[in-house]
């Protein structure tokens, strides 16, 4: 892969959406687990929709619309809601992400984010995560409006970069996200921490890892 850039997803790729309910699990019970799944779930749902029906809300506010429903959902007080975003907001980094950041900033590549996520709600998982120094650009869909897997979203590093769809590597851990970018033209890989199965919507990822240290054996 002719790589001039490394690009990847946050939520689920470099930091653990479900980190923010499994630190409040001794509160919310034996099902925090799939409390957290479900709240992903509608987050995600909630965004494809305003995209869909042309009404766009940020992600911070998606995040809060869909919180309300599961907690709704899983009958979870509401003194928690307030707790439970503020851990949102400094989600948890996979073990391995520092590591691999540290030794694929000493290549000759740009280091970037693209997400779904706010340009503060990004920042601030970045710093408070003491990563802020690996990241050339944290690229936002705000920039365009419209989340991924809209093309829109994954021409802005292409544009800010000067480079094509196929110098830039792009790493998710969503299956529908690494489909939108490989249909668009990345270098797509599939980080696959749950092993779960790949989505058929038109795309085979170029490689399937189950965490990123493995990113460093294939791009050597």
């Amino acid at each position: 892969m002719n790589t001039k850039a490394v690009v990847f997803d946050a939520y689920g790729t470099l930091f653990d959406v479900n980190s923010a309910a499994e630190r409040c699990k001794n509160k919310i019970g034996n099902n925090w687990e799939a409390f957290a799944n479900f709240w992903r779930t509608t987050q995600l749902e909630y965004t494809w929709l305003r995209s869909l029906m042309e009404r766009h809300k940020d992600f911070w506010k998606i995040t809060e619309d869909s919180l309300d429903k599961s907690m709704k959902v899983f009958k979870i007080k509401s003194e928690m809601r307030n707790e439970l975003l503020n851990l949102y907001k400094v989600l948890s980094p996979y073990p391995e992400v520092k590591k691999v950041l540290q030794h694929l900033k000493k290549r000759d590549l740009k280091l970037a984010i693209l997400s779904n996520g706010t340009p503060a709600l990004l920042n601030q998982l970045v710093n408070s995560n003491g990563l802020d120094d690996y990241f050339d650009d944290i690229f936002s869909i705000e920039e365009v409006k419209i989340y991924k897997p809209n093309k829109k979203v994954y021409d802005l590093p292409c544009k800010k970069y000067n480079l094509s769809s196929k110098e830039i590597t792009f790493l998710s851990a969503n299956t529908w996200d690494v489909s939108g970018g490989g249909n668009y033209g990345y270098n797509a890989i599939w980080v696959n921490r749950a092993e779960n199965i790949f989505d058929k919507l038109d795309y085979v990822p170029k490689a399937e890892i189950k965490d990123l240290s493995k990113l460093l054996e294939i791009t050597n």
